[in-house]
């Protein structure tokens, strides 16, 4: 997957990191899974070698 470089988080991924940085037992794990899939789409791609 190559992501693209203007590629940003959206508004609710961000509200919810704001929410796990507040107060972090009150995410749910649907939260964490959304704030977990966006970093991992957000990463740089690994090179074979």
């Amino acid at each position: 997957m190559i992501m693209a470089k203007n590629e940003k988080t959206g508004s609710k991924v961000g509200t919810i990191a704001s929410k796990g940085l507040q107060k972090p037992g009150s995410l749910s794990n649907k939260e964490i899974k959304s704030l977990a899939a966006s970093a991992l789409t957000q990463r740089p791609n690994k090179k074979k070698g």
